[in-house]
């Protein structure tokens, strides 16, 4: 289930893909969903956990 969700880089980071993009998009701001395109990455604090989930640990 969370192989779909994170995809893990070359250096080692986890990223995902942003919420609230796919629909009810007309009153977002431009830039607000420019910056949803970018991929996200897992903070430090949760690394450990999203490891765990995916078996990397």
């Amino acid at each position: 289930m969370l192989k779909k969700r994170f995809k893990v880089t070359g250096s080692g980071k986890i990223t995902f893909q942003k919420a609230f993009k796919r629909h009810i998009l007309t009153k977002k701001s431009t830039k607000r969903k420019r910056n949803m395109r970018k991929d996200g990455v897992v903070a430090d604090a949760n690394m450990h956990f999203v490891k765990r989930l995916l078996g990397m640990k």
